[in-house]
């Protein structure tokens, strides 16, 4: 096992206070593995980074503010619980480890050296996502850095991606929206302008590829545009984009 050098890491550079996208390192020589974390948690509204091995990893954290890193364990030359010592003793940010080791010893062990958190692969991208969020949550580093809650300003609206809730600008109300319609709204708003298919969203939503069949999102769109549309028939909101799925076409602004 190799070992790596304890050098402290030097201060990422500065974020502006508006900007609320968390950055998410994942830490994994499974290009796979990275491009499905990317895809799925980018249609969550995350800014997400890759490093294949320790050292890509201590670049990356040097280079760009970084929120949270995912580890794997199984890595080219440093060992994934090495560098989760080497995290704990110069970078102050969360540590989640995702690894095929599922042994009691190895999740001990990683969450004894500081992990927040451990989760074992093949993992559910829905319960990963809502780890993340919920040590993203639990960290005084993040609270530091900016306000915990990411708004998103729409047409009207505003999306508080903290609390979970979608309120009317003019007066305040809240509008009732159920866990997919919430996750769909979100997986919109992260890439607006943009045409979204019914795979990416149906990824973003429940983690799997949509089948021949599946019209899923098609009737969550429906329930979706009936609470945010003044004319459900007419969307300007929440387009068709005919043999290519959806685009979201108001104007998101963060704050």
């Amino acid at each position: 096992m190799l070992r790596c050098a304890s050098t402290r890491l030097r201060p990422t550079p500065a974020r502006s206070a508006a900007d609320a996208t968390p950055t998410l390192l994942v830490v994994d020589d499974d290009d796979a593995i990275v491009e499905l974390v990317q895809r799925y948690f980018g249609l969550h509204g995350f800014r997400v980074v890759a490093a294949a091995h320790g050292a890509a990893m201590r670049s990356a954290l040097t280079s760009s503010p970084v929120d949270i890193v995912l580890l794997d364990l199984g890595l080219p030359g440093e060992d994934g619980l090495e560098l989760t010592r080497y995290l704990r003793a110069n970078w102050s940010g969360p540590v989640v480890i995702v690894s095929g080791r599922g042994d009691t010893v190895d999740r001990i062990v990683g969450l004894e050296l500081g992990a927040d958190d451990y989760v074992t692969k093949p993992f559910d991208l829905r319960e990963l996502l809502a780890r993340v969020r919920s040590v993203l949550r639990r960290s005084p580093e993040r609270s530091v850095a900016r306000p915990a809650g990411a708004v998103a300003r729409f047409a009207g609206f505003a999306l508080d991606s903290a609390s979970r809730t979608l309120v009317r600008d003019g007066d305040g109300q809240a509008v009732a929206l159920t866990t997919g319609e919430f996750d769909l709204l979100t997986a919109f708003v992260a890439r607006p302008n943009q045409v979204l298919s019914r795979d990416e969203l149906i990824g973003a939503l429940h983690g799997r590829e949509a089948g021949p069949y599946d019209r899923s999102i098609d009737m969550q769109v429906g329930r979706l545009r009936r609470k945010i549309e003044a004319d459900p028939a007419d969307p300007q909101i929440i387009k068709s984009v005919r043999g290519a799925g959806y685009l979201f076409a108001a104007k998101v602004e963060r704050a």
